[in-house]
């Protein structure tokens, strides 16, 4: 980190009262009623420039002059859940985010992320603790102005709002509840048959687990795999999900998952999010990982396109929203969610179909560890809010469960960053080492296979090694070189000081993968797809380790992605798709098949909720 930068970091940041990041206005949707006008006295005011407070923003702020009372930063004394105002306020004096970003250049940018825009209250915060968002997962030498612990605790009881009562009621025909690409993909489909659409996110940014996805999206039998005459088809795709999934996997909707892919490919260009870039997978007969053509994480990239559509298309998202109870009839039917708003309160939306959208529970390593004990403790690569809401939510009106046991753990977690490093690098060349400077398995195995392989080494982790050839091919490695996880050499007897390992065992190892390239078949672990030698000039390595990753359980849903109860009877009303439901991938997940399943059963959700009566 540069020192430097940091500091003039700290120096601007001292001067907002909410985070220097520009508001996203399209999606600071009002959660609340308009209010009057503030009615803030000078009591109020100047309480925030003594004591305690005064080491908050606001304090700074009013010490400072930069601002002489309450209305310097509020424009009324009801604050919306998304905090809009005071975010334009701050975008009022201190520039859009691109501006801000300028001001804090350096080896880590907290101005420029990969989650997008973000609200300004994300991170800062006029009268209590600002906190940096990044840390919760990064580990990153980052200071932030009035600054208090690190993380926040983000799961919560949803037992205790069972008998809560509401302060106001609305009424919208589709309640979407998450901001990943399901939930987003599900909003634009409703939005697109004429219906108005809320969607709710409790954390203070959208996105979810999908922003974070690094590899591609698996589909089968699209255009862009013809133009290179790759012969896969949607009858591989669904045999090698299967396969992957041990069998257990529910094969309607595995049929479902392949029959699809290549509309849903079809239907993100349509959206202008065309996925045209073509790589190999682990456990796929054949390359299927869609991705963007200028090399970009799909995540971020998705997740971008499909905001801009659905704020285009005229949704309702709200952040800082929190689902804690779905709404029935007497019947059992799904009539609505009770909300909790940061600043609003408990209130009830009505509505004629709720979308759950809210992801898995790999960031609850309680939970986890209930269902896989051997798991308990280790690192996750969700986002901190992936709690398991919506799977509580479910099962609290009568929804089935599929497969929850069945937890994946992602074999290569960069060491020292909670970033998944995509089968993408391996597939593009890369192979693992271990410590003796050895390869010890398939590269392109599945991720359970390779999970387990991987926690046998020394160590419990292992290097990717790799050539300019993959990092001039796999864009994405320039995160990891932004990151400080690269080791490099100029030769590999450089590389393996770096990694303390044996020298002549990384040559050896890298001479007999060279050879067997050229043979076109790996005689010692089978690997069926190699890309290229290994041969410099220069030579890169970084370590990985497994981390909790993907829960294939959760939600029974059929065809139509309905919610199935414990009886086997419909839940009215109630719809799900991607992570927060089983039975698509079984026992391990290949791939590229989660931002498959977003898309196509996120498209089956929101059509099917469009049309309930």
């Amino acid at each position: 980190m540069n020192k430097k930068l940091i500091v003039l970091g700290v120096i601007v940041l001292t001067l907002i009262i909410t985070m220097a990041v520009a508001p996203s206005k399209e999606m600071t949707a009002v959660a609340a009623p308009a209010a009057e006008k503030s009615v803030f006295d000078a009591k109020t005011a100047n309480s925030y420039a003594k004591g305690k407070k005064a080491a908050y923003l606001s304090g700074i702020h009013m010490k400072a002059g930069t601002v002489e009372n309450c209305e310097g930063c509020h424009s009324s004394s009801v604050i919306d859940d998304s905090e809009k105002d005071i975010n334009a306020k701050c975008e009022s004096c201190h520039g859009s985010l691109a501006d801000m970003a300028k001001t804090t250049e350096g080896e880590v940018n907290p101005h420029s992320s990969h989650l997008g825009t973000m609200n300004c209250t994300t991170c800062h915060t006029g009268h209590t603790p600002s906190k940096s968002y990044c840390l919760n997962c990064h580990e990153f030498d980052m200071n932030i102005s009035a600054g208090g612990k690190v993380k926040t605790e983000w799961y919560e009881d949803l037992s205790k709002y069972a008998n809560a009562k509401p302060v106001r009621v609305e009424k919208t025909d589709i309640v979407v509840v998450g901001t990943g690409a399901t939930g987003f993909t599900a909003a634009i489909t409703a939005l697109s048959k004429g219906k108005k659409v809320i969607m709710l996110e409790k954390m203070p940014i959208v996105g979810g687990n999908s922003q974070l996805a690094a590899g591609g999206m698996n589909a089968a039998g699209t255009r862009f795999q013809k133009a290179k005459k790759i012969p896969d088809n949607a009858d591989v795709m669904f045999n090698d999900t299967m396969k992957g999934g041990k069998n257990i996997n529910n094969p309607d909707l595995v049929r479902i998952l392949a029959d699809q892919s290549s509309k849903s490919i079809e239907w993100l260009a349509s959206i202008n999010a065309e996925l045209g870039f073509i790589a190999m997978g682990g456990g796929a007969t054949y390359p299927r990982f869609h991705g963007p053509t200028s090399g970009d994480f799909v995540g971020p990239f998705l997740s971008a396109k499909l905001r801009e559509r659905v704020v285009r298309d005229g949704a309702d998202v709200r952040v800082n929203s929190k689902v804690v109870k779905l709404v029935t009839n007497a019947q059992g039917d799904v009539t609505g969610v009770l909300v909790k708003g940061k600043h609003s309160g408990i209130y009830q939306i009505d509505a004629k179909a709720v979308i759950l959208a809210s992801g898995g529970f790999g960031a609850n390593n309680k939970l986890v560890a209930s269902y896989r004990p051997d798991a308990k403790g280790v690192q996750t690569s969700n986002q901190p809010g992936t709690q398991g809401d919506g799977i509580v939510l479910g099962t609290s009106v009568g929804a089935a469960t599929v497969d929850m046991k069945e937890i994946q753990l992602n074999p290569t977690m960069l060491v020292g960053s909670p970033v998944i490093v995509s089968e993408i690098v391996r597939g593009a060349g890369g192979i693992f080492v271990n410590r003796d400077g050895k390869r010890f398995i398939s590269e392109l195995t599945t991720r359970d296979v390779t999970t387990a392989a991987i926690r046998k080494q020394k160590g419990a982790s292992c290097f990717i090694v790799f050539d300019d050839t993959v990092r001039k091919n796999v864009k994405q490695t320039g995160a990891f070189f932004q990151l400080g996880k690269v080791k490099q050499g100029k030769s590999l007897d450089e590389l393996a000081k770096e990694l303390s390992i044996p020298a002549d065992a990384l040559k050896a190892t890298v001479a007999r993968f060279n050879t067997m390239v050229e043979k076109g078949k790996d005689e010692d672990f089978g690997r069926h797809n190699f890309a290229q030698k290994i041969q410099g000039p220069n030579f890169y390595a970084i370590e990985v380790k497994p981390a909790i990753h993907y829960c294939m359980g959760g939600l029974k849903i059929d065809e139509k992605a309905r919610v199935i109860n414990t009886s086997g009877k419909v839940i009215k009303g109630l719809y799900a798709g991607g992570e927060v439901t089983g039975g698509v991938h079984g026992a391990n997940r290949l791939g590229g098949n989660s931002i498959s399943e977003t898309i196509t059963f996120g498209r089956i959700a929101g059509e099917q909720a469009a049309s309930l009566k």
